[in-house]
């Protein structure tokens, strides 16, 4: 079997008297789509953010495309990307600066070539003359898209990726996460709070609460072992703690 594109070991992560993060273990295969599923404060955003190595765990381990993070870092992060709305680019930067600036950064041959072809998809370009602080949240969240496709990564960390976009774009970029997964071998780890959707794209699904794993599996699997009519059902039971089997 391929190594695991993700592989979390035990992972431990608290901010003074909260655990945000607690023994959490978990993989992500090679080439599939995976959804990280929780309801809010279940540690998402703290582990997406340690796989960046943006905040250190306090202890476990980390290790993506087979190397330690802590050992590779640099050699890792070549190859991933990352998308959220809620994380904000500088605003003080035109759109086609903030992506010139971010192109550079990746090292993107053909810079102006990779702009346009995500421009056109995302439907940006009416905007790239804008100031990125004037931007809706509509636009920034595609914005943040067409930044983490610059550098074609071999794994990509989203989250909520189609959050405030309109149906015909949050349909595309679905369309989009699915063909690059097909054709490229991409990894994708994402979270969303949208169950069809992640019905619709996950090969497996982590659901985590309290920092802890709570359940995994394929969205047919779990619909079936809690016996429910669909994901969402499923996610808000264990939510609720009341996810006991049929």
């Amino acid at each position: 079997m391929a190594e695991p594109a993700i592989s979390v070991s035990h992972l431990v992560k608290s901010f003074g008297n909260v655990r945000a993060v607690d023994d959490l273990s978990f993989t992500v295969a090679t080439g599939s789509i995976t959804g990280l599923l929780g309801p809010n404060g279940a540690g998402k955003t703290t582990t997406i953010q340690m796989l960046l190595d943006l905040i250190t765990p306090d202890s476990g381990a980390i290790h993506i495309f087979g190397r330690e993070m802590r050992d590779h870092r640099e050699d890792i992060l070549q190859k991933l990307n990352f998308s959220s709305p809620y994380v904000s680019l500088p605003g003080n930067l035109k759109v086609s600066e903030n992506l010139y600036t971010f192109a550079r950064l990746y090292g993107v041959e053909d810079i102006p070539g990779k702009i346009d072809e995500l421009s056109d998809f995302f439907g940006i370009r009416d905007f790239m003359h804008k100031m990125t602080s004037s931007l809706s949240t509509g636009q920034l969240t595609r914005l943040n898209l067409t930044k983490a496709l610059l550098n074609d990564p071999k794994l990509l960390l989203l989250d909520e990726p189609t959050a405030s976009l309109d149906p015909d774009i949050a349909d595309r970029t679905r369309a989009l996460l699915k063909r690059i997964q097909t054709e490229r071998g991409v990894t994708i780890l994402y979270t969303s709070h949208n169950m069809q959707e992640v019905e619709e794209l996950c090969d497996r699904v982590i659901f985590i609460q309290n920092g802890k794993l709570k359940d995994e599996g394929t969205p047919a699997e779990l619909v079936k072992k809690y016996g429910h009519e669909d994901l969402n059902d499923v996610f808000l039971a264990i939510a609720r703690g009341t996810e006991s089997t049929s």
